[in-house]
Parts: C-alpha cells; structure tokens; sequence
C-alpha cells in the first residue's frame, strides 16, 4: 500500500524531535517536512555537509521517512506582487530589505537551494508555491487586459525557468500545489502553466483535492487529465456551506469563521469523494505518498491526527490484479 505521511507544516511550533515521537506513536510512515520552524533548514542543508545526515537519523530513530520537502512560503513569492504579508512567512535573509524585486529573486535563489538540499537529503520532490504575477485580476473589473494575463504566464515561465534548471540538474522535482493565489488553481490554468514551461518533466503537481471542492470542481477527473505530472498526493478535505447567505469567495473572514461559504476540514468530515480519488490514483498507477495536511479549525489537532490515518488507511485500497468475473470463464451457468 502507498505510504501514509504527515505534512508538518502545520505542526512547525513543534520541535521536529517532538513531532517525530508523536508521528510514531500515531502510526504514521513518515514525514512530509516543512522548510520552516526547525523541520528542514535549507540553508544548513547546503552548508553543513552532517545536516541531512542528522535529519534522516533522527526520522529513522522513529521508525519514519521522508518522501518529499514543502518549500510552499518561499515558492509563493517567486512570482508574487510582494507586500507585507509576505514578510510573515519569509526567512529574514530572503525577506531583506522587502524591495519587492530583490524578495523575488532571493526567493528563486533560495528555491534553487531547495532542489539541492532536497538531492542531499536523498528527497526527489519538492512540494509548494510559485505565486502568481496575475491572481489579483481573477475578477475582471476594471476589464482586465487579457494581454497583461498572457504576459503573466510568460513572467512566469521566466522566473521559474532558471529555478527548473538546478532542479534538474540535481535530479529533483518541483510539484506545484495547485491552489488558489498559485499560477494554476484550477483546470484551465494548470494547462497553461504546463504549456508556458514547454511541459518540462521537471514541473508537475501536488494534487490536493480540498482546493477543488469549493471551487465547485471535480477533483478525479483532474487525476485522469494530468495523470503523468501527479508527483505527489495530499490527503485533505474541505466543506461547502453554501446556503444563500454564506459566499464561495470566503467574505473576507479568516478559517473557522461561521460564516465563511467554505472551510478546511479534517480528511473524511468534508465534501472529496475519497473513494472517487482512490480510484482514480489506483487507474493511473500512482504508488507516491499520501501526505495528510492537517487543517481544521473546530477540532484538536492531535485528536485530528489520528483520526485523519484511520481514515486514510480505510480508504486506501489497492487496484484489483483480476477482473471480477474472471472466475465465470470457462465455466458453465
């Protein structure tokens, strides 16, 4: 069966030590680690040539592995307008001075690093961001210039192009979370990504079914569509509470909030038709990871956990290896 790991993203307060004990103690196959709180340290990994070693021993002391590296808050200002938001998720070295130019190319460079890194600690993919030089115009008023669109999946196409070199020399893969605020957040637009990047190998997705839910999208045809660039699966879940009086864009109320149109919910208590998905992966011949993402603002996390792997555990079933008629054959009524 496809290994079961844990995304720590979410978990970055935590020390990597006390998650480790705890991820173990759960049942979990492994970890997906963040490149932020003390989980994975690009920087180190590039400098100290005893970093990853130490890493791989400390999952490996608790029976984990590690199957790919998230690089999400670096990669979303890749291509981002970048503001004071951005300050909040960014290294302070990338960060610098916040000349929105010069945040953009310390955070290709150090993107760059993370193909490396990825390559030292024995890693072939990497998750996360690229931000999008045109999310700002998704609703078209003032009508947008649709040349000014076209030119941003050029921009984008230039700023990631440098970044899928040393990812390719190194070996390594970039799988983009298709998502909101990203450059693909839906069908249309991951094909145009593709498309502005000439289809390059070293390019493809982290399929996470809860970014389509609320956008009203199926999530199993997208498998189907894109089967050869699923690098990487993320189990979470998300529900729609759309009633008349609650809006699909989110109304500007943070997670959590009652009167948001949609939210995060913990795997299993959502809208994805996980057996649909499963089936899916299973007809495309996907043995990857599946990485749990926690989220959900009404419910204990480590209680949420654990819940989230029995869920995933029941749901992931294998293919059949006969036709389920086969024993007819041959035979009579």
């Amino acid at each position: 069966m496809r290994p079961i790991t844990l995304f720590t993203g979410q978990w970055a307060d935590l020390p990597l030590t006390e998650l480790a004990q705890k991820a173990e103690a759960w049942g979990f196959d492994g970890l997906e680690l963040a490149c932020w709180g003390d989980h994975f340290d690009v920087a180190k990994a590039v400098g100290d040539a005893g970093y990853c070693d130490s890493r791989r021993r400390l999952l490996g002391q608790h029976g984990l592995n590690c199957h790919a590296i998230g690089a999400h808050l670096v990669g979303q200002a890749v291509c981002d307008p970048i503001d004071t938001r951005h300050q909040n998720i960014l290294p302070p070295e990338v960060w610098g001075d916040g000349e929105p130019e010069g945040v953009r190319q310390r955070a290709a460079e150090r993107l760059k690093d993370t193909a490396r890194a990825a390559a030292a600690l024995g890693v072939t993919v990497v998750t996360g961001f690229t931000g999008s030089p045109v999310w700002a115009q998704l609703y078209s008023f003032p009508p947008n210039d649709f040349g000014v669109i076209e030119r941003g999946y050029q921009e984008f196409a230039e700023r990631f192009g440098p970044v899928l070199d040393v990812f390719e020399a190194e070996g390594v893969r970039f799988a983009l979370e298709v998502h909101p605020t990203e450059i693909a957040y839906d069908y249309v637009t991951t094909r145009r990504a593709l498309e502005a990047l000439g289809r390059r190998a070293s390019f493809g997705i982290n399929f996470d079914p809860s970014h389509f839910v609320p956008q009203m999208l199926d999530p199993a045809p997208f498998v189907a569509e894109f089967a050869d660039r699923i690098y990487h699966v993320h189990v979470k879940d998300s529900r729609r509470r759309l009633d008349g009086r609650r809006s699909i864009l989110g109304s500007h109320l943070d997670f959590g909030s009652a009167e948001r149109g949609w939210d995060f919910v913990s795997p299993g208590h959502g809208d994805v038709d996980f057996e649909e998905l499963i089936r899916a992966l299973n007809r495309i011949g996907y043995d990857g990871p599946l990485s749990i993402e926690w989220e959900d603002a009404g419910m204990d996390r480590e209680w949420g956990a654990q819940d989230a792997l029995r869920f995933t555990r029941q749901i992931d079933f294998a293919p059949s290896s006969v036709a389920f008629d086969a024993a007819f054959s041959g035979g009579e009524a």
